[in-house]
């Protein structure tokens, strides 16, 4: 089971989880990294490797997360990223995939988009 460290504030109150990992975000966000795409006949891939100071935000045990969750760690990427597998020996490289040619396809940011614009 996983332990979060509780800090605290100058003034000797408890850090409430939800506003370390908001602290730890900001302060980590900048070592994320971020692969190259590649890309077969269908889907484009990257992968996203978070630093150990997020790695105890994730969920546990490990299993894919939404597009809310994945941008609640701070991961920052273009519209239409799916995380679509997760490689158990290493939960903290995230693995996402989206349709080929998705920005060129969707330039209104996606299906759904698109499909309420040709409605209006």
């Amino acid at each position: 089971m996983l332990s979060f460290k509780t800090d605290k504030k100058a003034d000797g109150h408890k850090v409430s989880l939800e506003e370390q990992k908001r602290v730890d975000i900001s302060k980590y966000s900048g070592e994320i990294y971020y692969s190259e795409r590649y890309s077969d006949d269908e889907f484009e891939y990257r992968h996203v490797s978070l630093p150990e100071g997020l790695r105890k935000y994730l969920p546990h045990p490990p299993r894919l997360m939404s597009e809310d969750e994945w941008r609640g760690l701070g991961v920052r990427q273009s519209p239409g990223w799916e995380h679509y597998m997760v490689h158990e020996p290493e939960p903290h490289v995230l693995l996402f995939k989206r349709e080929k040619d998705y920005q060129i396809k969707y330039p209104n940011g996606g299906p759904s988009q698109a499909m309420n614009m040709h409605k209006a």
